[in-house]
């Protein structure tokens, strides 16, 4: 990481767990990243919000989903750092990585609930998942993140 960026600080940010009622894990093809990367739905937290408030409308914005339940907050923050390629220049430059407080949610609707053509699209594609697939699908600096999540989420549904 350059030296210029080393001090900025990490953006406050949640991820959030989706599973369907046969535990497959809801995952999203980002519109800004053209190659075969897959995500879970996540954001940052907005000044005075709290957590489990932001987890639930990020996921709501991302994806129209609003008929879940929550299952488990996850134990700990998980960070990453940015590559050098993006830094300085995704969320106005101003942060150099995230902190992220992830959530375990079971979806108690119907596929067709599931709208991701939202108001400010972020994804192209969406999919139901096994959980052990989430490490091959995200982008390389999140690996490590999804490594960790899917950990935790083993030892809750197992």
């Amino acid at each position: 990481m350059k030296d210029e960026f080393k001090n900025l600080p990490l953006r406050s940010g949640v991820g959030i767990v989706v599973l369907n009622k046969d535990n497959k894990v809801f995952v999203a093809k980002r519109i800004d990243n053209p190659k075969d990367f897959w995500q879970m739905p996540q954001g940052g937290v907005d000044k005075g919000e709290d957590f489990i408030t932001a987890a639930y409308r990020e996921l709501e914005e991302e994806t129209s989903i609003k008929n879940v339940k929550l299952i488990k907050e996850l134990d700990g923050l998980i960070t990453y750092d940015l590559p050098n390629h993006l830094l300085g220049i995704i969320w106005k430059g101003k942060y150099r990585g995230q902190e992220q407080k992830w959530f375990l949610m079971r979806y108690l609707g119907k596929d067709n609930e599931i709208n991701i053509k939202t108001k400010k699209p972020e994804f192209l594609e969406w999919k139901w998942v096994d959980l052990k697939l989430i490490t091959n699908l995200v982008v390389d600096f999140k690996l490590e993140v999804y490594k960790e999540v899917q950990k935790k989420v083993k030892k809750i549904i197992n």
